[in-house]
């Protein structure tokens, strides 16, 4: 079974709605001494989870972890940390063992 992708909302991470599906792509601090041409280097993470809270302040997400691989966590991710959000389709069935 394939899932097509959901259009990113035309408001950007604001206009995501609770109960999406989304991976957020979050800047992280400055990476220390690293420091590229155009200025300061920064780390990124992603973070895959379902939209609890949608505010000028941030996205506050439950995360989705792979089955057996961890509980669901809320995460709140601040809007200055925020480089991009989008939808994403549902995780795949797993499919039986043989």
């Amino acid at each position: 079974m394939t899932f097509a992708t959901p259009p990113v909302p035309a408001g950007g991470w604001r206009a995501l709605r609770p109960g999406t599906r989304v991976v957020v792509r979050r800047r992280l601090a400055p990476a220390g001494p690293l420091v590229s041409a155009g200025g300061t280097a920064y780390g990124w993470t992603d973070v895959i989870g379902f939209v609890v809270e949608v505010s000028d302040a941030g996205l506050r997400l439950r995360t989705d972890p792979v089955p057996g691989r961890g509980e669901p966590q809320e995460v709140t991710v601040p809007a200055a940390e925020i480089e991009t959000a989008k939808p994403i389709p549902p995780r795949p069935a797993r499919r039986g063992g043989s």
